[in-house]
């Protein structure tokens, strides 16, 4: 298993429900491959620092994920065809960060020293 941050920026006009629907079924989609959403944190709407498909403000979305590689193929491509979806970008956590932040559970020894 890998740890991996997954920051979704959601079209500004979206009305909430779209967006935790939309996390629901991201959840579920790591969930089918084994994988877990180990935290959520909505950032909220944002300002661009340019315009994005004739738009200047979107909501973001940072999830940390903890699942395999290959299970993510499957969310970013729901991802790329989601209309409200305006950016999406997915980031392999370094071993050693993820541990730092508890996404592993219990440390192994080698981690606890």
């Amino acid at each position: 298993m890998r740890a991996y941050e997954l920051m979704v920026i959601y079209d500004g006009d979206t009305d909430d429900a779209a967006v935790k629907e939309s996390l629901a079924a991201i959840g579920r989609q790591v969930e089918a491959g084994g994988g877990r959403v180990a935290t959520t944190d909505l950032w909220g709407k944002r300002r661009f620092a340019y315009e994005i498909n004739h738009k200047w403000e979107g909501i973001y979305v940072v999830l940390e994920i903890v699942t395999e590689a290959r299970d993510l193929h499957d969310i970013e491509r729901s991802l790329r065809l989601a209309d409200e979806v305006v950016r999406h970008k997915v980031i392999r956590l370094p071993d050693r960060e993820a541990a730092r932040r508890g996404l592993f559970g219990e440390a192994t020894p080698a981690e606890a020293g």
